[in-house]
C-alpha cells in the first residue's frame, strides 16, 4: 500500500536483495524505523544512504518491534533467528517475526514454535508480485499465524502489501499456499520459454509472440511479465534461475511426503537445473529459453 502508518514501528529488514530491498523501502516510506541488513555491505550503504537507520542492528535488537526476514532459503531464516549470531532470543517479549522466504511449511510451524519459547511472534509470511510491486509497496502476501502475530505486523503489513492473505491461525498455511503459487509460477515460467522457442522454429519472432499470445487464452502473468526479457536480449536478474531448483525442489518435497505425483513441475526443474548447469544461474529466470535455443540452434533476441 505504501501508505504512511499511523503507529511507527521498529523493524529489522534482514535481506536487502532485489525483493527484500523493495519491501525495506516500502517499509521506510510507510513512516517506520528501518535497519537494513545483508551480506553485502554495499546494499546496506545504499539503504542507509535512501533513508534506512545509520546505526548498527546489533545496538538495538532489544527495541525491535519486528523483523522483516527476507532471505534466500529455510536454512537462512533458521541462522537469523536461531544461528551463532541469532536474534531471536534478544528480541523484546512481542516482538514478531514475519518470515517471507519460500520454506516448506513444517519448517514454518517449527520456527514459529522456537519463536513461541522465547516470547516472540512468528508470522509465516511468504510473498508474490516480483521486485517492482516490492520497491511499490503492492506484494501479495500469503499470511498464516495466531491473531497477535497478525496485529503486531499490521503496521508493517500495511506498508509493503496490497493485499495480504489471511490464511488462518496455524502457521505453515501460507508456506503451503506459496508452494502451490510457485508451482505454477516455475511451470508458468518454462512453458512461456518452451512456446516462444516453439514458435520460432515456425517463423513466429519473439516480439510477435509477445503482442498476440499475450491477448490469447494462452496467456499468463508470467509470460506476460517474462517474455519481453527475451524479446530485449536483457537478463538482468530480477527473480534468477538458481531460485528455481529451490523453490521447485521444495514442491516436489511436498508432493513427495503428500504421496502426490507432480510430473509437470519435474519437468519444469530439470529446465531450470539445465540452465544453471550451462552458466544461467545467475541471470534472470527468463534465461531459461536459452536450454530451449540451444537444444534447438536458435538464436535468441541479442545473441549472435
Amino acid at each position: 500500500m505504501n501508505i504512511a502508518t499511523k503507529t511507527p514501528c521498529k523493524v529489522a529488514a534482514i535481506g536487502l536483495g532485489s525483493m527484500g530491498y523493495g519491501m525495506a523501502a516500502s517499509a521506510l516510506r510507510g513512516g517506520h524505523m528501518v535497519w537494513g541488513v545483508d551480506i553485502n555491505p554495499g546494499q546496506v550503504a545504499k539503504f542507509r544512504s535512501a533513508g534506512g537507520e545509520p546505526t548498527e542492528l546489533a545496538g538495538v535488537v532489544a527495541e525491535l518491534d519486528a523483523v522483516l526476514i527476507a532471505v534466500l532459503n529455510a536454512a537462512q531464516t533458521e541462522s537469523v533467528l536461531f544461528g551463532d549470531e541469532g536474534i531471536a532470543r534478544s528480541l523484546k517479549p512481542g516482538a514478531v517475526v514475519l518470515a517471507c522466504a519460500t520454506v516448506p511449511p513444517a519448517f514454518a510451524r517449527d520456527m514459529a514454535a522456537r519463536c513461541a519459547e522465547v516470547g516472540v511472534l512468528y508470522l509465516d509470511a511468504p510473498i508474490s508480485g516480483g521486485s517492482l510491486k516490492a520497491a511499490n509497496g503492492q506484494l501479495s502476501i500469503m499470511a498464516s499465524g495466531s491473531p497477535q502475530a497478525f496485529s503486531a505486523a499490521r503496521p508493517v503489513l500495511d506498508s509493503i502489501a496490497a493485499t495480504v492473505f489471511e490464511l488462518g491461525d496455524a502457521p505453515g498455511a501460507g508456506s503451503a499456499m506459496k508452494a502451490v503459487n510457485q508451482l505454477l509460477a516455475g511451470v508458468h515460467i518454462a512453458t512461456m520459454a518452451e512456446a516462444l522457442t516453439f514458435g520460432m522454429t515456425q517463423g513466429v519472432a519473439p516480439d510477435k509472440f509477445v503482442e498476440v499470445i499475450s491477448k490469447c487464452a494462452g496467456t499468463s502473468w508470467m509470460l506476460e511479465n517474462r517474455a519481453p526479457h527475451i524479446v530485449a536480449g536483457d537478463y538482468t536478474p530480477h527473480s534468477s534461475v538458481n531460485i528455481w531448483p529451490k523453490d521447485l525442489g521444495i514442491v516436489l518435497d511436498i508432493a513427495k511426503s503428500a504421496q502426490f505425483s507432480a510430473p509437470i513441475t519435474a519437468a519444469a526443474l530439470q529446465q531450470f537445473v539445465a540452465a544453471a548447469g550451462m552458466g544461467h544461474g545467475l541471470e534472470d529466470d527468463a534465461a531459461v529459453a536459452k536450454v530451449y535455443a540451444r537444444n534447438a540452434g536458435l538464436t535468441l533476441p541479442g545473441e549472435t
